[in-house]
């Protein structure tokens, strides 16, 4: 809709090929739950597009919230006829925000003509990434989905890297993190609030009901391979105080964790290199930290917490009981993907948090899938959906939005 001269701004900056043409602005003085149209001139090109501004900390606003991850790996990138199918399922939602939970492009990948699961595909221009060239093409190519465009000009989105967006596995010793996290932060803009410019780690507030708490796995953690102990983190000591001070005192009615890696499903090459949080039947992993921020939340009634993950190419939802003084409290974790990507579904479970299987989507096996229609079947996203009186709807839908789980929690938690 149009809207008059007055409330209309114009600002110029500048994009070029030093950053691969992009470029971030910071708009400040916007409504909260206001709807806001733009429009980009570059050269002779002019694109549009929309977004609503996140409800104030009172307001008891209703908020959905879609979320995924893993994207264009194992070669299963760009089909030649749908690209990325899934993209139009999530816009079709309407969610308030999109969060790109972290392996949206695969660095350390190709994508050939043909792809894993025998599908014509969009071929990369790239290899496996070892300069700014290299990392820039990858999140070009991801970028040039016309679904994956449509929802980014419609919905805010929050960016989460994991480690595909390097390769592997990284962690903070890694060689070439400072350029992954260049690129990354080229085509994500995050504002840090004046903090460090390499900080990605940080809260949104959507209402009076939720609280996002977005986690950066990556770039403070300790080597995989060293033994699990006290002293070994994955956050670093200044995320991990800030994750606590931040849930104590928070005052809204859910409170949700953004974890690229998941808390009970062993990832990582194997026992002697954990990935994520848990060490599994291996003396690695991060339980040792994890337990210890559970801890440290102790009597304290934080209210309702739940975390959402991905990086293991299926989707599950499981209910904890991790605080061992408040055993009655519950936690609910829904790890989700791959948006499209391979498929690597397990059913392992570290023990240690307590964990009831409420949900599992995956195939009987990553060999048991052979074509991509087949594997159309298993891409997934999730949603959260906040009703003005706190109760919280948690979802798993497929690739072509067709709801797959759905878990009704009161405000309450319970």
């Amino acid at each position: 809709s149009k809207c008059p001269e007055s409330s209309r701004r114009r600002v110029s900056v500048r994009a070029s090929a030093e950053s691969d043409q992009t470029a971030a602005l910071r708009v400040s003085g916007l409504l909260p739950a206001t709807s806001y149209t733009y429009e980009v001139r570059y050269g002779e090109q002019v694109r549009t597009g929309a977004f609503r501004t996140a409800p104030s900390a009172g307001s008891p606003a209703a908020v959905r919230v879609a979320f995924g991850g893993d994207l264009a790996g194992q070669n299963v990138c760009r089909d030649a006829a749908r690209g990325f199918p899934i993209f139009d399922a999530i816009a079709a939602r309407q969610p308030d925000l999109f969060i790109g939970l972290g392996d949206m492009i695969y660095a350390d990948n190709s994508c050939d003509a043909v792809g894993r699961y025998g599908n014509a595909q969009v071929p990369g221009d790239f290899v496996a990434s070892t300069s700014l060239a290299d990392f820039r093409a990858h999140w070009r190519y991801a970028r040039a989905d016309a679904g994956l465009a449509r929802l980014l000009a419609s919905v805010p989105y929050a960016a989460v890297w994991d480690d595909h967006e390097v390769r592997n596995d990284f962690g903070a010793a890694d060689p070439l993190m400072p350029k992954g996290l260049q690129v990354f932060r080229e085509y994500n803009p995050i504002d840090a609030g004046g903090k460090s410019p390499n900080r990605l780690y940080r809260s949104l507030r959507f209402g009076k009901h939720l609280e996002l708490f977005l986690l950066d796995t990556r770039q403070y953690r300790d080597a995989n391979t060293l033994a699990d102990s006290d002293a070994k983190t994955l956050l670093g000591a200044a995320q991990r105080e800030w994750l606590i001070a931040g849930l104590r005192g928070s005052d809204a009615t859910w409170k949700v964790v953004v974890s690229s890696v998941p808390l009970s499903v062993p990832t990582g090459a194997d026992d002697t290199a954990r990935d994520g949080w848990s060490g599994f039947e291996g003396d690695t992993g991060f339980e040792s930290e994890l337990h210890a921020l559970f801890d440290s939340l102790g009597s304290q009634r934080i209210g309702s917490l739940l975390w959402i993950t991905t990086d293991v190419h299926f989707a599950q939802v499981l209910r904890y009981t991790p605080i061992r003084v408040r055993p009655d409290v519950p936690m609910y974790e829904v790890m989700v993907g791959p948006l499209q990507a391979g498929l690597f579904p397990s059913r392992a479970l570290d023990a240690s948090l307590r964990p009831k299987r409420l949900f599992f989507h995956g195939a009987e096996s990553p060999d048991a899938v052979h074509d991509f229609e087949e594997a159309l079947r298993w891409f997934n996203f999730g949603e959260l959906a906040v009703d003005g009186d706190g109760s919280l709807s948690v979802r798993v839908l497929g690739v072509d939005g067709r709801e797959l789980y759905a878990l009704e929690l009161p405000a309450a938690g319970r």
